[in-house]
């Protein structure tokens, strides 16, 4: 019995099936900024099953060039975003550094 866990529509990134709103790429960037196992990644974001994890890996381990250009992509435009916004007026600001003579 085969369980299809991913969908990839043209043009679309991979998504699990039955967490849609979780891309292959956001696993593997998970995986990627910190190394956790399969099993590890599913106890930190419990609505994911370990078998989800593995099939996104496996996904990412086969395309990697798909994958890694997405990933790119996101982090440019959320660099370009950064940028081109002005700075939160919910940032808590440090006071400046007092100077001892």
């Amino acid at each position: 019995m085969t369980v299809l866990r991913l969908v990839k529509q043209p043009g679309e990134p991979a998504r699990l099936i039955r967490v849609p709103r979780v891309r292959v790429a956001q696993v593997v960037m998970d995986y990627l900024g910190h190394g956790a196992s399969a099993e590890g990644m599913a106890r930190r974001h419990p609505y994911l099953h370990p078998a989800e994890v593995h099939a996104a890996m496996v996904r990412y381990f086969d395309h990697p060039a798909e994958i890694d250009e997405e990933i790119r992509a996101e982090c440019n435009e959320v660099e370009r975003l950064r940028v081109a916004r002005p700075p939160s007026a919910f940032l808590v600001m440090r006071p400046p550094a007092t100077r001892k003579a």
